[in-house]
């Protein structure tokens, strides 16, 4: 059956899935100059399902590269995803989105995500005018994957390249091949295979937190690298530009420097909250070295962030900030296991 517009005539026609676009590469075409910029909307991405019963809705949110995103947006797509899933009509929700920062914004959504209707990130690694542009397979893998009933109950996911994955932990790991994604410390759920849906496993999520408000916009987290001689002058102008809370990027399993512990004491002792993560791509936090290492960040009060990605816990304490929550290793702790 050809691809129909508009709302299911009831509870047993076909699955209705909304669109939503917000840009990033799959939206992009390259100008004079050779540069590519998002300005395509959802419905010119030149997706083909007219042998598929499934009836799509396209809506633009925005136009824009995800290395564009504010906080503000992210708060926005959220909003949208929400007013989409309380529409009766609606089986699945699809988001195309940039790859640069699309781990931030599934993120946010599966920690707010409390439907189970599917909310599916897709995007593209060649832009639209490509003349290998993997952006209409991407997306009507994940226009498949949202429609599919399989996929209701697990929580936001990212479908690119023939994978699946849950939301948490999920990171772009290259910058240019057509398969850029990875789960640390796992694997994909799933896959899509000639058009056929197949899961593998299922996330285990935690109970969803409210919305974000406004307050999230301006939250600001900031992220400190660690390196062979670093100090803390980094850390200081963060909380001089008005940072709520530091996330350092420790070397190996999460470790300092006598300097860093030093500032993060001090830190805390005023009011800071400052979160312990590890600059290497996969792996725990294990608190375990002295003389300036994790085992005194820790001591000094730093939250260990166990296996969640820097930046994705970045969006974690932001949101949790926002609604004025005692944040503390309690707090985390069911989002970092």
């Amino acid at each position: 059956m050809a691809v129909a517009l508009g709302k299911r005539e009831s509870e047993y026609s076909m699955p209705h899935i909304v669109v939503l676009g917000t840009g990033g590469t799959i939206a992009s075409s390259r100008g004079d100059d050779g540069a590519a910029v998002a300005e395509l909307g959802a419905g010119e991405l030149g997706v083909d399902l007219q042998n598929t019963d499934i009836s799509i809705e396209y809506k633009d949110l925005f136009r824009l590269g995800s290395y564009l995103l504010k906080q503000r947006h992210l708060r926005e797509i959220a909003e949208a995803v929400v007013q989409e899933m309380h529409r009766s009509d609606v089986d699945g929700v699809v988001i195309t989105h940039g790859t640069d920062t699309m781990e931030e914004t599934a993120y946010l959504l599966d920690l707010v995500h409390s439907d189970n209707k599917p909310v599916v990130l897709t995007g593209a690694q060649r832009p639209s005018d490509d003349l290998d542009s993997d952006g209409p397979r991407n997306l009507k893998d994940a226009i498949l994957v949202a429609a599919n009933d399989a996929a209701r109950s697990k929580g936001v996911l990212i479908s690119f390249a023939d994978h699946i994955y849950a939301a948490r932990a999920t990171r772009k790991t290259n910058t240019t091949a057509p398969s850029p994604f990875q789960t640390l410390g796992g694997g994909p759920i799933g896959q899509i295979i000639n058009g056929s849906v197949q899961f593998t496993s299922c996330p285990i999520r935690p109970l969803p937190m409210a919305l974000p408000t406004v307050e999230f916009d301006n939250t600001r987290v900031d992220v400190i690298c660690l390196y062979p001689g670093a100090d803390d002058s980094l850390a200081t102008a963060a909380v001089e530009s008005g940072a709520k809370a530091v996330i350092i990027a420790g070397s190996g399993v999460g470790n300092g420097n006598p300097t860093i512990v030093s500032w993060a004491r001090a830190a805390i002792k005023d009011g800071l909250i400052v979160a312990l993560g590890s600059r290497v791509a996969a792996g725990p936090v294990v608190p375990m070295y002295g003389n300036g290492g994790g085992a005194d960040l820790v001591s000094a009060g730093a939250v260990p962030l166990g296996t969640l990605p820097v930046f994705q816990a970045r969006i974690l304490i932001a949101l949790l900030l926002s609604t004025g929550a005692k944040l503390d290793r309690w707090a985390i702790a069911p989002y970092i296991s």
